[in-house]
């Protein structure tokens, strides 16, 4: 069974920095001092359960006063199982909720296609995060 749950930035993050630690700092090699980048705080906090253990996690987080969305991670071991999309959905619905127009986010560039599929668009040129490359991407809700 999948369910998803939202926590405040103040809340209790563990199962959303657990799936973080695992597949950012574990898999992709990113140090902990890039990852947990003091924002927490900040954002809303998506984490997606699949029979109550913590499979998946997004975060809505506002930079330079556009909603972005950020920290998307799904563990490996439930991967090509749709939960990417669950978390990405639900995210969108969240921004869509709270009025906002358009929605950004920084992609890994392997994974363009994902995001285009939801209906972002690819904008600027490729840029390096974390030693891995990304490109910025938008979604206008306005006409979805």
């Amino acid at each position: 069974m999948i369910t998803t749950k939202w926590f405040a930035g103040s809340g209790d993050l563990t199962d959303a920095h657990y799936i973080r630690r695992i597949v950012f700092m574990g898999e992709q090699e990113i140090s902990e001092e890039l990852e947990m980048d003091g924002t927490d705080g900040d954002a809303e906090h998506l984490v997606v359960y699949e029979n109550n253990c913590p499979v998946a996690t997004g975060r809505l987080i506002m930079v330079n006063e556009k909603m972005h969305i950020g920290r998307m991670a799904v563990l490996k071991e439930h991967r090509n199982k749709g939960l990417g999309a669950i978390t990405m959905h639900a995210c969108i619905e969240k921004a869509i909720e709270q009025g906002h127009k358009k929605l950004y986010l920084h992609a890994q560039t392997y994974a363009r296609g994902f995001y285009e599929k939801l209906g972002f668009v690819g904008y600027g040129d490729e840029f390096d995060d974390a030693g891995i490359p990304h490109i910025a991407m938008c979604r206008d809700m306005t006409t979805s």
